[in-house]
């Protein structure tokens, strides 16, 4: 199992940076940041450093989207970092959450997206592809390889991600909900005649160890308001006792009051206090080691290559190297 991290681009840059080059040394592969250019400061200014300061690390958004960005813009930006330092990056991409909504703007339409993927990866590999009735290419970037790995939770997103990316990003570490996401997702490969197995799968949750359960939860409280945003979505599209989407994901969104972006992705802001200790300790990966190792085995047992930790709390650095020092080797 790979294992990432997962981190806002808050100032000052050079943190993250730090952050990054410390997760390196201690065993974690991959380096993700949020990519909400409002809320944060720009990501792919910081990947460049990230990436400089690192040897082998794999870098990208977690995730971005196909609205705030021209598409051909992100291939190039993409394509510019693999050529400075080699094939070492990644594209976790969505319909775009805060970065579009506090625009004012809803979530890309899910035949947008597809279409941007599409574009994105073609122009970062060097490919021609076509783009607003022109025919566009990066001449210089063929030998650029770029993996897009798509975030989703409700059932047509699931059946894109399957049957056109390269993986599958699923952002909560709840065992039963990652079984069926993933079977749908290997079943969608698997009917447009792709291997499933193929499939890179990421799960992303915050992670905290420790023995003060309570101030954990409270610290990774904020995550379930996250998750809520794109199950509020579900619900208005599906119903909340739809067959469609387990109950186990959108029950404790009944609630759910609203939502305030100025608090996304950072503890002690009550607009998440709807989100129960049972949704807590499910969606995230608390307690002491032995409880991460046990879930971590669970989710490996289910097909997921990499689990990548949210570290958006009052340890970072202690969590970092509990990871580093004794609960990766044991899942490597």
């Amino acid at each position: 199992m790979d294992f990432g991290v997962v981190l806002q681009n808050d100032p000052p840059a050079w943190r993250v940076v730090e952050l990054a080059k410390q997760a390196e040394t201690l065993g974690f592969s991959h380096g993700w940041t949020f990519d909400s250019h409002v809320l944060w400061q720009e990501p792919y200014v910081i990947y460049s450093q990230m990436l400089s300061a690192t040897n082998r690390m794999i870098v990208g958004p977690m995730v971005t989207n196909p609205g705030t960005r021209n598409w051909t813009v992100t291939a190039s930006l993409f394509a510019t970092l693999n050529d400075m330092f080699g094939n070492r990056t990644i594209c976790g991409i969505g319909r775009g959450d805060s970065a579009m909504r506090v625009l004012g703007h809803t979530p890309s339409k899910l035949a947008t997206l597809s279409e941007a993927m599409k574009v994105m990866k073609g122009l970062a590999e060097g490919r021609e592809v076509e783009y607003n009735g022109t025919k566009q290419q990066f001449p210089w970037a063929k030998e650029s390889e770029l993996p897009i790995l798509m975030a989703a939770y409700g059932p047509k997103a699931l059946h894109l991600c399957g049957s056109e990316t390269d993986g599958f990003i699923l952002q909560l570490a709840d065992p039963q909900i990652a079984k069926w996401t993933i079977e749908a997702v290997k079943t969608a490969a698997s009917d447009a005649g792709r291997d499933p197995e193929s499939l890179y799968i990421c799960v992303a949750a915050p992670a905290y160890v420790g023995t003060d359960l309570a101030h954990q939860r409270n610290q990774c409280r904020w995550f379930g308001g996250m998750v809520g945003n794109h199950v509020a979505d579900l619900v208005g599209r599906y119903g909340d006792e739809s067959a469609m989407v387990p109950q186990a994901l959108t029950d404790y969104i009944k609630e759910r009051e609203g939502y305030d972006y100025s608090g996304h992705g950072k503890a002690g802001h009550d607009h998440t206090d709807f989100v129960p200790d049972e949704i807590v300790d499910r969606f995230c990966i608390l307690g002491e080691e032995e409880a991460h190792i046990a879930k971590l085995e669970e989710l490996k047992a289910l097909g997921v290559n990499q689990f990548a930790i949210y570290l958006m709390h009052d340890q970072k650095d202690e969590t970092l190297n509990a990871y580093g020092q004794r609960i990766i080797p044991h899942l490597s």
